[in-house]
């Protein structure tokens, strides 16, 4: 068969870290596939910029036509991020039957149910296996190994900066300020951290996995999303004493056709394999009902580890034009997407409030909470921030979400309540 060359949009650190691969691991790769795959055009913004990896100039251009309607490119490896004209460029090239490899999970979960359909009618191939936790091939785990089973939850850290900066403030005892500013120097953070720090990345990998595991067309916004810019040193000294470690942590579980998707800070037992999970690393724990629970580990963004996901994907789409099957991965969602109202989630909660240390506050909380229904595994009390205070820490059983909204209400209601100060989820105890 003739060789199978490759567009290649990007050339930062992911793309550099293809253009490694594919030369190093080229006679291994051909072994593999029975065929060369070689990079044709790169596009890049400046053709003159100068690179970390030696590249033959001839590859280089800044007119994306010269890829996506290029009659000798087979397939499209998209690793420049960007959204809107990112898509605007991958339909173009699925219309001109390239296949497409991305690492794009930005553009996924906004775009991806319309590029995967546009595929299918081209009869092409998308692999996007790296835009979730980098090096982890969590997404064709899903799609493959576990392909038989009927997951009922997925739960993970799929986003290393945070994971890193909650290690920091829960290892190292420092203020969310400083660790922040510390990984903006070290590269593990952008210099506008907004995406990471306030759920918004994870969200969108949440939304990439929830679709696979669930079969529905589950959208962006129908994940709740609570970055960890909130967490404060003392939320984690209470947590650490009660057992617990901060984590943020992304949630997808399915009951009876109905799902829930989340990302938030999630009280973890010490225990729990999340909660040792360290740094820029990743983890993903998915539970089936005939599997029972998996765990994926490993780094979750990098160069290499991110271009060996890409890579591996590219070399999914060879062996499909090989074998005369390309674009066939893409099924039609097999459900309706039904989500769990709030009277439907059911998990654990830390609550954490400032009440007034005097005789009959702790009957007044005590009523809210009876009147919820609402029991407790947990409680602690320590002196308050100001005099006559005192800060009153709660581990719930397991609750519904209206039920916690509902006594949250009526506690900020008393006036022996001085201060509602954090809640979050207890996850990893069943």
């Amino acid at each position: 068969m003739k060789q199978i060359n490759v567009g290649l949009c990007g050339l930062g650190t992911v793309g550099t870290g293809v253009v490694k691969i594919l030369t190093n691991h080229q006679e291994q790769i051909k072994y593999k596939l029975g065929t060369e795959v070689v990079i044709k055009k790169v596009l890049v913004h400046d053709v003159n910029k100068k690179r970390d990896v030696e590249i033959d100039p001839s590859w280089l251009t800044t007119e994306a036509d010269e890829l996506v309607s290029n009659p000798e490119i087979d397939v499209i490896v998209e690793v420049m991020g960007g959204i809107e004209d990112t898509h605007l460029l991958l339909e173009k090239a699925l219309r001109n039957k390239k296949h497409i490899v991305t690492a794009n999970k930005d553009l996924m979960a906004v775009h991806g149910q319309q590029l995967l359909r546009l595929a299918k009618e081209n009869s092409c191939d998308i692999f996007y296996d790296a835009s979730v936790a980098g090096g982890i091939p969590i997404l064709r785990s899903l799609s493959d190994g576990l392909a038989s089973d009927r997951i009922q939850k997925i739960m993970g850290i799929v986003n290393g900066t945070t994971n890193y900066i909650l290690t920091k403030m829960s290892d190292e005892q420092l203020d969310f300020a400083s660790v922040l500013q510390e990984a903006q120097d070290l590269g593990f953070a952008e210099a506008d951290p907004t995406s990471d720090v306030e759920g918004i990345d994870a969200a969108r990998k949440m939304t990439l996995l929830a679709n696979l595991a669930f079969k529905m067309d589950i959208a962006l916004e129908d994940v709740e999303v609570i970055g960890i810019t909130g967490i404060t040193q003392e939320d984690i000294s209470f947590a650490d004493s009660l057992g617990y470690t901060i984590k943020l942590i992304g949630i997808a579980s399915s009951h009876e056709g109905k799902v829930e998707v989340s990302v938030e800070p999630t009280l973890l037992p010490h225990e729990h394999p999340l909660a040792m999970v360290k740094n820029e690393y990743n983890a993903v724990y998915v539970h089936g009902e005939a599997v029972g629970e998996t765990m994926f580990y490993g780094p979750g963004a990098g160069s290499m580890p991110t271009a060996t996901a890409v890579v591996s994907d590219l070399m999914e789409a060879v062996k499909n034009i090989r074998l005369g099957i390309s674009g066939n991965s893409y099924i039609t969602p097999q459900y309706q997407t039904q989500l769990k109202e709030n009277n439907e989630k059911f998990m654990k909660y830390f609550i954490r409030m400032e009440a007034d240390d005097e005789a009959g506050t702790f009957s007044k909380l005590t009523n809210v909470f009876t009147n919820e229904k609402i029991s407790f595994a947990k409680i602690l009390q320590l002196p308050g921030s100001s005099k006559g205070t005192a800060e009153v820490v709660m581990v719930t059983h397991k609750i519904s979400k209206q039920q916690l909204i509902n006594s949250l209400e009526k506690l900020k209601s008393l006036s022996v309540i001085k201060r509602m100060i954090s809640y979050y989820r207890v996850e990893g105890e069943e």
